[in-house]
Formats: C-alpha cells, sequence, structure tokens
C-alpha cells in the first residue's frame, strides 16, 4: 500500500510538473500571438477618447490580455487554465480537510499549512476562473469595480502568503534549534495571535493599495496587458509620472517589508541547515536536507518572481516576459506548495491515504 501511494503520488507530482511546463511555454507563446495592430487598438486611443477617460470615474470597464487570437487557442488555453485549478482545488482541498478532521495534526506547523492552503485557493480563485469565462465567453474585459475586488483580494492573499511563509521558517527554526522552547514559544493562542496578524496584515496593506491606485486619474486607455488586474498595469494608465508617485512610495515600502521578510527566511534555514549538519544520523540528515532545500527553493522562486513584477523597468518589460512571471507567482505557489510542504510529511500521507480509502468506501 506504501509503494502504491509512493507510486501514486509521483505520477501526481510528474503530471503537476507537466501541466506547469506547458503552461510557461503556452505563456511565452500566447503574448507572441498578439498582434501589433490589437495593442495599438486600445493602448494608443485617440485624443478624443483621452479626453473622456480623463480620470478614473469615466473607466467603467477594464481590458485584460488578450491570450490568444483564434477560437482554438482560446480553447486550449480554458482547458489548461482548468486542469491547473482543479489540481490546485485538489491538492490544498485535502491538506485542509486532512488538517482539520485529524486532531494529531492540529499543532502549530499543520495550523499554518492549513492557512497557508487556504490562501493559495483564495490567490488562484480570484484570478483564474475570471480568465477562464473570458477565454471560453470570448472576451477580455472586467468591470471597473470588478477589477479593484480582484485586486484588492490578490493583494491581500500575495501579502498574507509572505507572513505565513515567514511564520512557517520560523516554526520550523524553533522546532529543530530549539526544541524545548518550542511549547513555550509556538503555544496555541500564539499561533491564533500570529495567524491573525498576519491576515490582518495582507488586508490593510492590500487596502491601502488599492485604495491608492484606483484613486488616481487614468487618461491612457482602459488596457491592461496582463490576465488579471495588476497593480503596475494600472499604474501604466495614469495620467502622469507624479500621479502615481505615492502608490509606487508604497510598493517601494512593501517590498522592502517582504525583502525583510525574505532575509529573516534565509537566515532561518541556514541556522536549520547548521543545524542538520550535526545530526550524527545520515538518513536523518538526508531527510532534513530534503524537506528544508525545496523549501527554500519555492519561496525564493515566489518572492523573486513577485519582486520583479513590481519592481521592474519599463524599459526591459515585454507582454511575454510580464506573463510568465506573472503565472509564475499568481498561479504556480498554489499548485506547488501542498506538493513541496506535504510530499515528505509521513503523517499527513498516512491521514490523506485513510481519507481517500474511507471516500472510495462509502461509495462502494
Amino acid at each position: 500500500m506504501e509503494g502504491e501511494t509512493t507510486s501514486s503520488h509521483s505520477a501526481l507530482s510528474h503530471t503537476i510538473s507537466s501541466g506547469l511546463a506547458a503552461l510557461i511555454l503556452f505563456s511565452l507563446g500566447a503574448a507572441e500571438m498578439l498582434t501589433v495592430s490589437d495593442i495599438q487598438e486600445h493602448s494608443q486611443a485617440p485624443h478624443t477618447q483621452r479626453n473622456q477617460m480623463s480620470n478614473s470615474s469615466s473607466i467603467t470597464e477594464f481590458l485584460l490580455l488578450v491570450l490568444a487570437d483564434t477560437w482554438e487557442m482560446q480553447l486550449f488555453c480554458f482547458w489548461l487554465f482548468l486542469g491547473i485549478y482543479l489540481v490546485a482545488l485538489l491538492v490544498n482541498g485535502l491538506i485542509i480537510t486532512a488538517v482539520a478532521s485529524n486532531h494529531r495534526l492540529h499543532t502549530p506547523m499543520y495550523f499554518f499549512l492549513l492557512n497557508l492552503s487556504l490562501l493559495d485557493l483564495g490567490s488562484i480563485s480570484t484570478t483564474l476562473p475570471k480568465a477562464m469565462a473570458n477565454c471560453l465567453l470570448d472576451t477580455r474585459s472586467i468591470s471597473y469595480p470588478g477589477c479593484a475586488a480582484q485586486l484588492f483580494l490578490f493583494s491581500s492573499f500575495l501579502g498574507a502568503e509572505f507572513s505565513f511563509l515567514t511564520i512557517m521558517a520560523c516554526d520550523c527554526y524553533v522546532a529543530i534549534c530549539q526544541p524545548l522552547l518550542y511549547g513555550t514559544l509556538l503555544g496555541s493562542r500564539a499561533c491564533v495571535c500570529m495567524a491573525a496578524v498576519a491576515w490582518g496584515s495582507g488586508f490593510l496593506n492590500s487596502l491601502l493599495h488599492t485604495a491608492n491606485t484606483f484613486s488616481l486619474p487614468l487618461c491612457q486607455g482602459n488596457a491592461l496587458h496582463q490576465f488579471f488586474c495588476e497593480i503596475p498595469h494600472i499604474l501604466k494608465l495614469a495620467c502622469s509620472g507624479s500621479d502615481y508617485l505615492r502608490e509606487v512610495r508604497l510598493i517601494v515600502v512593501s517590498v522592502f517589508l517582504a525583502f525583510s521578510c525574505f532575509v529573516f527566511i534565509v537566515v532561518s534555514y541556514v541556522q536549520i541547515l547548521r543545524a542538520v549538519l550535526r545530526i550524527p544520523s545520515e538518513q536523518r540528515r538526508h531527510r532534513a536536507f530534503s524537506m528544508c532545500l525545496p523549501h527554500l527553493a519555492v519561496v525564493s522562486l515566489f518572492i523573486s518572481t513577485s519582486f520583479f513584477a513590481y519592481l521592474k523597468s519599463s524599459s526591459i518589460s515585454s507582454l511575454s516576459l510580464d506573463l510568465v512571471v506573472a503565472m509564475l507567482y499568481s498561479v504556480m505557489p498554489a499548485v506547488v506548495n501542498p506538493l513541496i510542504y506535504s510530499m515528505r510529511n509521513q503523517k499527513l500521507k498516512d491521514t490523506l491515504k485513510k481519507l481517500i480509502q474511507s471516500a472510495v468506501s462509502q461509495q462502494q
């Protein structure tokens, strides 16, 4: 039974890896299929139209990026997004169900993992369903309130995820390097407080960014060269550089805080790896390395791509590059995080196996 579970887990990981590879290849090709006339049609509006859209109150909708120029490719995009979305729902839903249903998993590590899965589900559910609907209905529009709501929710989940990744690194550090203090530092009340701060800081940070972004006067059309509402692409519609200077300052502050979290994560894992090297058992040392290094790799990719998306210069910006980077930090974490954080967790795998066996037996 253990061998079947391992092989099925490997098959699932291989399928997801293939899907992610197809997603990246598709995103590289999709932007190339956009014609110059299509871009100019929406981003270089006539002077009279710009006068009509001299402020954000006159805009009733935004136009998102067209991912394909033929109906067949739009259907391919729809099915690709749908497959990735269903996988994300499945793996994150299984983790949430397993942690909630098994009292043995009611510990700080699994509590934070449950919150991370909720955030991943929230972030991918904010962006992909609208992109799938646009592909299926052959449209590219999103309403002004819908864009504001999408930006607020996605930024909230993104900011909270930074906080939880930092908390999870701290939890791992205390568990390995300071095991005697684990119960004292990470009691149930402390965990709930840290989770509340993480969620609250994400929503507060997002509220500030959303309010600042949508208070700007927009007179550069209403076309966003991205498949969801993203702050950098909305700022490109501002009437002048001085208009969005306040929002740029907020982005710089947010990036600084996120970079501080990243430094803390790296330092925590360095200390963990140093402690692991002192473990006499080679098997336990290999197990710890195989757990920590994938965590650090996923965190590094997530943070570096999100930093690049918000701080890159317009001189190096391109449709294909922006699309790939957006896929990496907005879509991939929801699929990869559950696998990376649970793949080598025997307790979680045993609980999932029991849940699946229970569901199969009930159907029979």
